[in-house]
């Protein structure tokens, strides 16, 4: 079975793997940041009529649906979806080897259509298949479910799977094999087996492969990067297999690094921010690690009011968002409506989902990212005192979203906290929390807020994304220099920076400059100078909204990452 997708002599197919792919809310393949950046990485390849498919999996029971309780404690509760209401159930089946028996994988399919009409397969793994046995059966059950067992086995349908599955839907010219963080890499594996099948590989084997696969890391956090024991290895791949790997140079101390074994057969590898470069070629300096910065999709992430004033004055924009940059040229009082609008709308939603009512007049802080506590996002919590007296002057509230992993304590008691000072505050300070944090919810709340309010301890941030999606809707950002941030920066005109370019954090410097950027900047001129503000509104769109978008990230990864010639099939006589 083959697809529209259309080849150029400069650029060869490419397969997208990724562990979760976010195209839809009611689609729940995806946590969070991750899974945002993929889908809209697919989005961008259907617009720029680029030959991609994507590779996931599909998980019956999703991530979860978050609960807070009245002290802000989470619960979380199953998602229930059918996925024959949302996608094409394919006849084709593959088979991989877990452990002392094979496991048959089924197909789905999902097409993105690009703003020319151009589709985008994106094919998700479903080992539901009563061929199965049980235990299997609920492999792809939940996405970040489960034991470490449980993940394993969860990457090897998708590595392993998502190759068979690719050959047997007659994507056999693949030219780079795109593994979106480390879930995926033991595609690099199923590869070689395909040259050397006897566990044999040669220099030639490995560079063949390797002159096959690109590579992005997210993750400035050694403990984000999947590693796995020498006893699970062996019980699933087999003891060959992890003697393989470890000539290979995949492992760590005896353990499997998924990091180490996509970097390691990769002939391109790049971090998302060129911050986020330096700190993953401290990470792994044994490898050239170049930066591609992330954007965000911007017809997915434009509030309808936005759409609206650029259709108006930008009528290209959707086709190509560097005209975003002539945005300078948009009257302000337009602007201000368009925002004004948006605002409503996050205001409407926080009504409907809590019964409180927010001032429409007030400065609206919004804060939402995974809650974990290296993101801090109670940084702006951390002196009440404090806060209460600025808000008594010139009033502040703040719109909180963000899920805990169902297995970060810490990252639960995080959310309790904000909940609890919020209440502590009632009446001077509003502070909402709004439960179940979606894509939904999230292009709501970037858009209608005043400021987006971004501070996590560095250099943690790999790149971050939500800013990105407030830019667009002028919505400045207030946030530590990382990630992103240090290269759409410009104070007082795409926002403003908490604490100085040193390259790790102090919390209590950084919260005084929190709260002095908002005391002495940031509140004199949305009370005092609103058509300045309005100013900055319109220049965060032109100079931010133009660069940090999807459209400019994957044409980039086209011209440093996936150019190459057209491949012939991989097989051993190859």
């Amino acid at each position: 079975m083959t697809t529209n997708v259309r080849t150029t002599p400069s650029i060869g197919p490419v397969a997208y793997f990724s562990m979760e792919i976010a195209i839809a809310d009611a689609l729940p393949s995806y946590s969070g940041g991750l899974g945002v950046l993929a889908g809209d990485h697919l989005r961008s390849a259907a617009d720029l009529e680029l030959p991609v498919v994507g590779v996931t999996l599909l998980y019956h029971d999703g991530y979860f649906r978050q609960h807070l309780d009245a002290d802000g404690r989470q619960h979380e509760s199953t998602v229930r979806w059918a996925p024959s209401d949302l996608l094409e159930p394919l006849s084709v089946r593959a088979k991989v080897r877990i452990g002392d028996r094979e496991v048959v994988v089924a197909v789905w399919r999902l097409e993105i259509t690009g703003v020319t009409g151009f589709r985008v397969p994106v094919y998700f793994l479903d080992t539901r298949v009563s061929l199965n046995e049980p235990e299997d059966q609920l492999i792809t059950d939940q996405l970040y479910g489960g034991d470490l067992e449980h993940r394993l086995r969860q990457e090897l349908v998708l590595g392993m799977g998502g190759v068979a599955v690719l050959e047997q839907l007659g994507h056999t010219e693949i030219a780079s094999y795109h593994m979106n963080e480390g879930h995926s890499a033991l595609l690099a594996l199923a590869l070689l087996r395909r040259l050397a099948p006897t566990g044999q590989a040669e220099p030639a084997h490995i560079d063949e492969v390797r002159s096959r696969c690109v590579f992005t890391t997210h993750t400035p956090v050694p403990a984000g990067h999947d590693r796995f024991p020498p006893g699970l290895v062996s019980e699933l791949l087999g003891a060959d297999t992890l003697d393989e790997l470890d000539r290979l140079g995949a492992t760590d101390h005896g353990e499997l690094n998924m990091t180490l074994l996509g970097m390691t057969f990769s002939r391109s590898i790049n971090a998302v921010a060129l911050r986020h470069e330096l700190v993953s070629k401290g990470m792994f300096p044994q490898f050239d690690i170049q930066s591609v910065t992330n954007g965000v999709h911007a017809p997915t992430w434009t509030a309808p009011a936005f759409e609206r004033l650029f259709d108006r004055h930008i009528p290209s924009w959707r086709r190509d968002n560097t005209g975003l940059h002539d945005a300078t040229g948009i009257p302000l009082d337009e602007v201000a409506r368009a925002h004004t609008e948006t605002k409503q709308v996050l205001l409407d939603e926080v009504t409907a989902r809590t019964g409180r009512r927010l001032d429409p007049k007030a400065l609206t802080i919004g804060v939402a990212r995974r809650a974990t506590p290296y993101k801090r996002t109670d940084l702006i919590l951390s002196d009440l005192d404090r806060l209460e007296a600025i808000s008594s002057v010139t009033p502040i509230q703040i719109v909180y979203a963000g899920k805990a992993h169902p297995k970060d304590d810490p990252g639960k008691d995080l959310i309790a906290r904000i909940v609890g000072a919020g209440d502590s505050l009632a009446g001077r300070v509003e502070v909402v929390y709004l439960e179940d944090y979606s894509m939904g919810l999230a292009g709501i709340l970037c858009a209608g807020t005043d400021v987006w309010l971004n501070t996590p301890t560095k250099p943690h941030e790999a790149s971050g994304t939500s800013g990105m999606k407030a830019a667009l809707n002028g919505v400045p950002s207030l946030s530590v220099l990382d990630g992103w941030w240090i290269e759409g920066h410009v104070e007082g005109a795409t926002g403003w920076a908490v604490g100085d370019a040193s390259p790790e954090s102090d919390d209590r410097v950084e919260a005084a400059d929190l709260y002095r950027k908002l005391e002495e900047a940031i509140l004199p001129l949305y009370y005092g100078r609103p058509t300045a503000f309005t100013e900055v509104r319109r220049s965060t769109i032109a100079l931010n909204g133009s660069f940090f978008n999807t459209e400019r990230m994957v044409s980039q990864y086209a011209d440093r990452v996936y150019r190459t010639a057209k491949r012939a099939p991989l097989d051993p006589a190859h």
